[in-house]
């Protein structure tokens, strides 16, 4: 019987998320707790690259923590982004996050609906002079830069923040009692067996969001209980919801 969750992600700021329908409908405690922490490059490491951002006409942004890191570093840089720079966003709800340092109807923003880069492709497609630049994180795959290959799209991946081990206190480790851990990206697993080198997972129930989130489950030799996304539950929130229904009956 699940009870308890801990969430490998920040508390939702909206109490209208799905996760907060998911604790009264079964009687779970779900706890907020990332097992790891964004941390931002500095000028000085970003220079070692040889990036000119300002080579680049358009900037693909797959994450709110790539906008900020991007006009962090730009700040930094003494870069001043064109008026006429162009923005691809994965989600609406990163596209709308850009207002935080630009006048959104003054750019030409542009987003998918699905949260994957294939959804915005035919939108960069059409825009195929453009030069991209898509900042990452130092933990990444070549899936994104082999998509954009496929289209002959002119682009580039620099790496503009830093994916890091958010470690657990002593106290948190003491009190670490959960029926279900939910992961949403391979750094994640490595945190966990970094912060708990003896875990034992018996009856610990572990699900993940993301195919490479799912591989590194099995690589660290962990049992793997729910899988996300799915064609019938492309949320985490769905597939959770899904679970803990089989696991009444």
């Amino acid at each position: 019987m699940i009870k308890k969750i801990l969430v490998s992600q920040p508390q939702p700021t909206s109490e209208k998320s799905p996760y907060y329908d998911i604790a009264e409908r079964f009687g779970v405690e779900l706890v907020f707790r990332p097992f790891i922490k964004v941390e931002g490059m500095s000028a000085r490491e970003f220079r070692t690259q040889k990036v000119n951002i300002l080579n680049y006409t358009a900037i693909v942004f797959t994450s709110r923590h790539a906008i900020d890191h991007f006009f962090a570093l730009a700040k930094e840089l003494r870069v001043t982004i064109p008026e006429d720079m162009k923005y691809f966003c994965v989600t609406e709800t990163i596209a709308l996050y850009i207002q935080k340092y630009v006048q959104y109807r003054k750019r030409k923003v542009f987003f998918g609906n699905t949260g994957r880069v294939d959804d915005l492709l035919p939108t960069m497609v059409k825009h195929k002079n453009e030069k991209y630049l898509v900042p990452m994180s130092d933990v990444h795959s070549d899936s994104l830069s082999k998509l954009l290959d496929s289209k002959k799209l002119i682009h580039k991946e620099c790496v503009m923040y830093k994916t890091v081990s958010n470690d657990f206190t002593e106290e948190e480790i003491k009190t670490f009692d959960y029926d279900m851990l939910i992961f949403f990206s391979p750094s994640g697993i490595e945190s966990l067996t970094k912060n708990f080198p003896n875990f034992q997972q018996d009856k610990i129930a572990i699900a993940t969001f993301g195919p490479a989130t799912a591989k590194a489950v099995h690589d660290a030799g962990l049992r793997l209980d729910l899988e996300a996304p799915t064609e019938k539950y492309p949320s985490m929130t769905g597939a959770l919801q899904h679970y803990l229904l089989l696991n009444e009956e």
